[in-house]
């Protein structure tokens, strides 16, 4: 009498890494590229921003002193530009390093369809390439922290903040800059948040002159501007006036909560848009 074979047991898979390890793997691959590639951008990190503050704060800054500062809070027109600019850094680095690097992911050099070949989940690259800008960020950032320091341009102790307040702005900036990135077919496209987004927020933000200098009715347009919000928290924070009354730190809280928001609907958007863009 035949007997019936027994089923197999099917085979057992290995248990695939945590979302935490696998968003890691992404970040390593942003790293060990620029690894490479950091020297080219020594000249933007550190150099250009040296050159441009001795233009603005100290070319420009010496004719502005010289007809008063107290419209500026009474400090010279360099330590009043200084923080502005450490947030105009900050938003150029989360825009760069958004734009057109997601773009070259999926059409350059297509860095993101590979990683998709592997157990790496949309939201893992999309997760593990945030890292990587945000390192860049903190990265460009230090460095002017450091200049600022050095060049004796910071006021108050609370300037240890500065450093997680240009990080905050510019990763507010990065993640809706990633989750639209990532959507383009056009690479023209990405040239319209710098010219018709961060040039204009760099010239109307409060970054070289007060915003009460603006007409009334302009005023609160650039209140509602994220960049400005970054330059007023860093601003409070290098002058010392963050804590100088209730006040004050009421609009500092305001400040790091418009970008905490920003930044958090760029991570839901750019969960959802990796994720229709990337899923096979």
């Amino acid at each position: 009498m035949a007997v019936a074979a027994r089923p197999q047991a099917p085979l057992a898979l290995g248990q695939l890494p945590g979302a935490v390890t696998l968003s890691v793997r992404a970040f390593r691959c942003w790293l060990l590229a620029y690894r490479r590639t950091w020297r080219s951008s020594v000249w933007s990190s550190v150099l250009g921003l040296l050159f441009y503050l001795g233009a603005m704060g100290y070319g420009l800054g010496s004719l502005v002193d010289k007809n008063g500062t107290a419209s500026l809070g009474g400090v010279p027109y360099v330590v009043f530009v200084a923080p502005a600019v450490l947030a105009v850094q900050a938003m150029n680095s989360g825009l760069s390093n958004a734009l057109f690097p997601v773009f070259g992911g999926i059409h350059w050099n297509r860095t993101y369809i590979a990683a998709r070949a592997t157990v790496l989940r949309p939201i893992d690259i999309f997760r593990g390439h945030l890292m990587f800008i945000t390192l860049r960020i903190a990265m460009n950032s230090a460095c002017f922290v450091v200049l600022m320091a050095a060049l004796g341009l910071i006021r108050s102790p609370w300037a240890v903040l500065l450093l997680p307040a240009s990080v905050l702005t510019g990763f507010a900036f990065a993640t809706p800059s990633a989750a639209w990135a990532v959507t383009l077919d056009n690479q023209t496209a990405m040239n319209y948040p710098i010219r018709f987004g961060a040039v204009p927020l760099m010239l109307f933000s409060g970054t070289f002159f007060p915003i009460t200098q603006l007409p009334a009715w302009v005023r609160p347009l650039a209140y509602a501007t994220p960049l400005w919000h970054g330059v007023a928290l860093c601003r409070a924070l290098s002058l010392g006036t963050v804590f100088a009354s209730t006040g004050d730190a009421g609009s500092a809280a305001i400040n790091a909560g418009y970008l905490v928001v920003l930044a958090a609907l760029g991570l839901w958007w750019g969960s959802r848009a990796y994720r229709k863009r990337l899923y096979v």
